[in-house]
């Protein structure tokens, strides 16, 4: 219970936030539950009204860093989240979950993270790289996988009626990844003839299909749309930045701006590279960067360690895609 304070209007406005996230989630399990139909974009109020909570705690926090409390289970850093209300997190999960269930036409994988890894692999591998390299693209594109779907496969997007499938793509980066794929499926089928006849085999079963809603598909478009020339940089970046946390989060810039993360890598010092285009400040601040809190808010600009710095809502998905890949690559060397 919070007492009175000089920090009255902070104090308020947190406790309507969560008030509202609350209501919002209690709303739409309401809705799921007796089967009404949801909204257009049902998780957009949803996803704001977490972010208000957020940015109120952390609000009240820099007013008061008394509230600072306990650690929790998401890894959140405190100053912005109060562990008591861990279980209206894992409420919001659950609703996306409900959401952004696939369609019953997509066709699944019974090796979903394997996949992913393998076609990372293999299209460094076709592009050139060292088999070190080859590795750290696979695992780099494992992060991706999670920090776009939470790592699950063929889902829709309940905040987006463009972005679909397990890469979250639109129809216009589906279809440039299958073309700039034809293009290196013969150097993939000499390295590999294993990938190519997968490919093969999943490329008749999706027919004319959405390729988005086949994971393979759907990860091999989105990988040869954004990543693929990318993976040219991973000598560079593994050398300039050693945490594999850091190097997933460069990747997945890839996927939310990718004109100036290019541009920034072709600098030659990516780190302090400055980002104050406000279009592209609002892109961060729309994937849950540089949004929570007033001081936040009211940067006008940013340097790429800032911005790794500011993706620490991603830090949890992609620690459990680095286990992954480590287990993955565990049975592999049995």
């Amino acid at each position: 219970m919070f007492t009175l304070s000089a920090h009255a209007n902070e104090r308020d406005d947190y406790v309507k936030a969560l008030s509202e996230f609350k209501s919002i989630l209690s709303q739409r399990r309401a809705q799921i539950d007796s089967g009404r139909s949801l909204p257009n974009l049902p998780g957009q109020a949803v996803y704001l009204a977490r972010n208000k909570m957020i940015s109120t705690y952390k609000d009240l926090t820099d007013a008061a860093p008394g509230r600072i409390g306990r650690p929790n289970k998401f890894g959140i850093p405190p100053a912005y989240f109060d562990a008591d209300n861990e279980p209206l997190l894992d409420e919001y999960v659950k609703l996306f979950s409900i959401m952004q269930a696939p369609p019953a036409h997509a066709q699944n994988s019974a090796t979903p993270f394997e996949d992913v890894v393998v076609l990372g692999t293999v299209i460094a591998r076709a592009k050139g790289l060292d088999s070190a390299s080859a590795e750290a693209a696979g695992r780099i594109s494992l992060g991706m996988f999670f920090a776009e779907t939470n790592g699950n496969q063929n889902i829709g997007n309940a905040r987006s009626n463009r972005y679909k499938g397990s890469f979250q793509t639109g129809e216009s980066e589906d279809r440039n990844g299958q073309k700039k794929w034809a293009a290196i499926k013969a150097s993939v089928r000499a390295l590999d003839p294993a990938v190519g006849a997968r490919d093969d085999k999943e490329q008749a079963r999706v027919g004319n299909n959405d390729q988005r809603y086949n994971h393979w598909t759907a990860v091999r478009n989105g990988l040869m749309n954004a990543h693929a020339e990318v993976f040219l940089n991973i000598p560079s970046i593994l050398k300039a930045f050693p945490d594999p946390i850091d190097q997933m989060k460069i990747f997945e810039l890839i996927q939310i701006v990718p004109s100036p993360t290019r541009a920034a890598l072709r600098s030659g010092d990516l780190a302090s590279y400055r980002v104050s285009d406000p279009k592209i400040m609002g892109y961060l601040r729309n994937n849950s960067m540089f949004t929570f809190g007033r001081a936040d808010r009211a940067r006008t600009s940013a340097n790429y360690r800032e911005i790794l710095a500011a993706m620490w809502l991603f830090n949890e998905k992609f620690e459990r895609a680095q286990a992954r890949f480590n287990e993955i690559k565990a049975q592999r060397g049995r």
